[in-house]
């Protein structure tokens, strides 16, 4: 297995080829913009693109979604159901249409990639459709969990108090796993746990917003 980073689209969010080299092929998480960075990176990596992997819908998650279709015509696309809107409904100023058929994901499922498997876990919070996706030692934690912080919860569908419930979840994990967030640097769960002010509220059981 072997992860490469990059930073994309409007906020520079991170977008990541979780590639298995034995079978040539990588998922694409979280191609936010910029679809001819995404593209060169794929190149670059020898391997061939096999899914689109989205941990929520908002718009700078996905915005490289249609760039990336253009030069990889019929590639699966992952989304919770829960993030996706019709067109016309206001909710898609921050969760855009995406151009073509979506496949949903929830918790308990789980998508291969090559001989890697990625499960799913369901972390509403950030928005109720936000996803982690656990492989092997890491967690592609999209806007869930960040270094030292969480993501912001009032935004359309966001709560405080799903927050908490997903990082207690994600806090009683075994194991010190790798964490790739949506933004900024990476991290790791014993850093978290020892650290992270939002972490250790929803550790302690407790879930009201005035606590922090």
């Amino acid at each position: 297995m072997n992860i490469t980073s990059l930073q994309v689209g409007p906020i520079g969010t991170n977008c990541y080829l979780l590639c298995d080299e034995t079978a040539k092929v990588c998922a694409v998480v979280d191609p936010g913009g910029d679809a001819d960075r995404i593209a060169a990176a794929i190149a670059k990596s020898g391997c061939t693109p096999s899914v689109i992997l989205l941990t929520h819908g908002h718009y700078d998650h996905t915005g490289g979604v249609k760039g990336l279709l253009e030069r990889f015509p019929g590639l699966p696309v992952y989304l919770n159901r829960r993030d996706v809107y019709p067109a016309g409904d206001p909710a898609t100023q921050l969760f855009p249409v995406l151009p073509c058929p979506l496949r949903d994901y929830d918790e308990g499922d789980t998508v291969p990639v090559g001989t890697l498997t990625v499960s799913v876990l369901a972390t509403p919070g950030h928005s109720e459709g936000s996803v982690v996706l656990e492989c092997d030692d890491v967690l592609f934690a999209g806007d869930t969990l960040f270094a030292g912080s969480c993501g912001r919860t009032d935004l359309m569908s966001g709560s405080m108090h799903k927050m908490l419930d997903s990082l207690r979840r994600l806090a009683g994990l075994k194991g010190n796993l790798t964490v790739l967030p949506g933004h900024m640097e990476p991290t790791d769960l014993n850093c978290e746990r020892s650290t992270n002010a939002y972490l250790l509220q929803a550790m302690r059981g407790t879930s009201h917003a005035s606590d922090f």
